[in-house]
């Protein structure tokens, strides 16, 4: 009997689920919102101390492993500890610890004493090695973190499953929100510090809480950069960064040359860059044909620091090259200032005086609340002391109270009883052993307890006076100048002392000559490559329509059958020979759709006039100083009028130039450009210049010298407008052969 076959299980019918009415503001406002808050408050954005959260659950972990002056450790149980701080994963963790090590190099004051591979921060492709390889510790700076972490100068709250304990902030002696260089892209807004040097920010802090009209720029003249390089200083833009607390400025290498090898030897590169990102801009360039000095560049980095090494042919001045390559690579980069920072839990963009003095009230309040701890500490063991004091005054009364108790829990309330003190005080002269009731014991304590009551006149003197506060702030930021080396590592070089960049000093000049075709192909070929070959390789069809002859570094101008002009230079082409076709305009110079060039003028210093002649019988005459232009436009509109199709291009022409035009009708005219008036727009519809009938129009024009008539005086009029003259059988057009 065959099995009877199981039924598969129906698949439950999804219902479908009932549409809400909830607007997109209100999603918005409460999906969106919570996590966008989250990011900029908790995450992206550096508080005063100068950390993220990240950083200072690092720090705060490591410290309290031990690691501040104990051994190294493994970075991957560093990295483990964290995560009961850091709900992340171990490689954001550890990417994080990377960044703040000494190896790695991002920082001017590292807070990570590492060893092993950490990589670095010039360098792409260097990677750092994975955290079961590394060790690292606490670097001995970060005593100026956590010196007060203990005594109660900052908050303290739980961890996020309420476990643990960690600082809201670490308490720093100086201001690290400017040493340290922090980024971060939040939503909707980002922060962006760049790092100053520690002693330059400790006497620019102290003078300031000196002297409140302090001029910052006197004592902190320029950010500072672990990778080095020269800072361009430009003192209206650094004074415009420090009061506004946004802008940029000019970073560059640093580099040497070597004669004997012939050699560029760099050094020192842009914070913001790579070593992997030059070498790859300066191979495109050389590959591109525009950096033709250049034989070989390499990578020559090694454990005595970065260095770039560039090759270069005989006879190349290095100034000059070093001048292309800040213009056109990353050698030369900007760097963007965004001083946003978190205060009291709120985003706000701050100039350096302004981040000072957020610091200064900030550390203020820290140093405040480390005293009153202190204080605290002291009265209470001067209460325990004074109670002391009450019971030596007569010993022997409290031993026969110890003695005389039966029960060891009533030894504190008889003493209580017996002296007036509190239990604490009690508590305390129980516990004396009995070798300290002595003479000197009793002597020693009573001169501490007068030291400890002077001490705590002091320290409320100091809660209840702020200038003795900013004095601690400023004792302890001398300290650190004193005690931690700092030197400067970029140099500031004055923007003025920088040459200008003069692309014209960086170009090579020499005779070229040049062509257009009716197809609009442009060739540009050297006389020793003409004298070799001057037969034109062209498209069928095609023909040569102009021809000139200048230099490389000549300006010329595109006229197009859209009444367009494009300005190039002649140097932007590629030399080139008769037996390619050479360049096609309307790809090169980025022509619209079905534009082509119809003409091609070199204007020189932009003197003169030139005449265009249009179909419809009319001529134009306009200063070629209409095409000029300050700045480096490449296209301009409107080059000539649109009203008729324009025929022919004359430049230069002056008063005795003369131009002969001819119609369908078979007639002619000559007539001198004396005649038109110089209009100032270069779209002006001109002048009629020879009277047209019926349907006739213009169908060309040159000059008298090039119309090839057998009598130019039969066809020269006084004046304009004219008709004209029939042409005479031997100047007529050669008719065509028919069958």
């Amino acid at each position: 009997m065959a099995k009877k076959q199981e039924k598969a299980p129906k698949k439950p019918v999804m219902e479908p689920l009932e549409p809400t009415n909830q607007t997109i503001t209100d999603t918005l406002r409460v999906n969106y919102m919570p996590y966008a808050m989250s990011v900029i408050v908790s995450r992206a954005i550096p508080e005063i101390d100068g950390f993220k959260p990240s950083h200072r659950k690092l720090l705060y972990t490591m410290y309290k492993k031990g690691l501040l002056t104990g051994q190294r450790t493994k970075s991957a149980n560093i990295v483990g500890e964290t995560m009961k701080l850091n709900p992340h994963g171990d490689a954001a963790i550890y990417e994080t610890m990377v960044r703040l090590t000494r190896g790695n190099e991002s920082l001017l004051t590292p807070f990570v004493d590492s060893k092993g591979n950490f990589g670095k921060v010039y360098s792409r492709d260097m990677a750092y090695a994975a955290p079961r390889y590394t060790e690292a510790k606490l670097d001995a700076f970060c005593i100026e973190l956590f010196r007060d972490i203990d005594c109660d100068a900052v908050d303290m709250i739980d961890n996020y499953d309420g476990t643990m304990k960690e600082p809201t902030l670490l308490p720093t002696t100086f201001p690290n929100i400017l040493v340290s260089a922090n980024t971060g892209i939040a939503v909707g807004m980002a922060s962006s510090f760049c790092g100053f040097n520690l002693h330059e920010v400790c006497r620019t802090a102290v003078a300031c809480i000196k002297n409140p009209e302090h001029d910052v720029l006197e004592t902190l003249p320029a950010p500072d950069f672990p990778t080095g390089g020269e800072i361009i200083f430009d003192e209206a833009e650094m004074r415009r960064i420090y009061e506004t607390g946004r802008g940029s400025f000019k970073v560059r290498a640093k580099w040497q040359y070597d004669k004997k090898e012939n050699l560029i030897e760099i050094t020192q590169i842009p914070y913001t860059t790579t070593i992997e990102a030059i070498i790859d801009k300066v191979a495109e360039l050389v590959k591109a044909g525009k950096l033709r000095e250049i034989s070989d560049i390499r990578d020559e980095t090694d454990l005595g620091g970065l260095k770039i090494a560039i090759d270069l042919k005989r006879g190349v001045d290095p100034d000059k090259l070093m001048d292309r390559l800040f213009r056109m690579t990353p050698l030369m980069d900007s760097c963007s200032c965004n001083f946003n920072v978190l205060i009291g839990g709120m985003p706000r963009v701050l100039g350096v005086r302004a981040l000072l003095e957020e610091w200064t009230a900030w550390r203020t309040e820290c140093v405040r609340r480390r005293v009153y701890f202190d204080l605290n500490k002291k009265r209470e063991k001067l209460h325990l002391l004074e109670g002391l004091r009450t019971i030596l005054l007569d010993i022997d009364r409290a031993i026969r109270i110890i003695r005389e108790t039966e029960e060891d829990a009533e030894v504190i309330p008889n003493l209580m009883i017996g002296f007036g003190i509190d239990e604490k005080q009690a508590e305390f002269i129980a516990e004396i052993k009995l070798r300290h009731i002595n003479k000197e014991y009793i002597l020693k304590r009573t001169q501490e307890t007068d030291a400890l009551a002077e001490e705590i006149k002091r320290l409320e003197e100091i809660v209840k006076s702020q200038a003795k506060i900013r004095a601690i702030i400023v004792k302890e930021l001398e300290t650190i100048i004193k005690k931690y080396p700092a030197p400067r590592h970029s140099e500031i070089i004055r923007a003025e002392e920088v040459k200008a960049f003069d692309e014209s000093d960086h170009i090579e000049d020499y005779p070229v000559h040049i062509f257009l075709t009716r197809e609009g192909y442009f060739k540009k070929i050297t006389p020793a490559s003409w004298r070799m070959a001057t037969e034109h390789k062209l498209k069928d069809g095609d023909a040569v329509v102009w021809e000139g002859e200048a230099t490389n570094k000549a300006e010329i101008i595109f006229l197009t059958d859209k009444q367009q002009a494009y300005k190039a230079r002649l140097h932007d082409f590629d030399d080139s020979k008769a037996s390619v076709l050479g360049d096609y305009l309307p790809a090169k110079l980025g022509m619209d759709e079905g534009e082509l060039p119809v003409c091609a003028l070199l204007p020189g210093d932009y003197k003169g006039t030139m005449v265009v002649v249009f179909e419809n019988g009319k001529a134009a005459r306009f200063s070629l100083e209409s095409f000029e232009t300050k700045t480096n436009r490449r296209r301009l509109t409107g080059a000539y009028s649109d009203r008729s199709r324009a025929v022919a291009f004359f430049y230069p022409v002056d008063e005795e130039t003369e131009l002969t035009l001819f119609s369908t009708a078979n007639r002619a005219m000559t007539f001198r450009a004396g005649m038109l008036d110089v209009k100032a727009t270069r779209a002006t519809q001109g002048v009629q210049v020879m009277v047209l009938r019926a349907k006739h129009t213009v169908c060309r024009a040159v000059r008298c010298e090039d119309a090839g008539l057998s009598d130019n005086g039969r066809y020269r009029c006084r004046a304009i407008p004219s008709i004209g003259a029939l042409l005479k059988e031997e100047d007529l057009p050669n008719p065509q052969l028919t069958l």
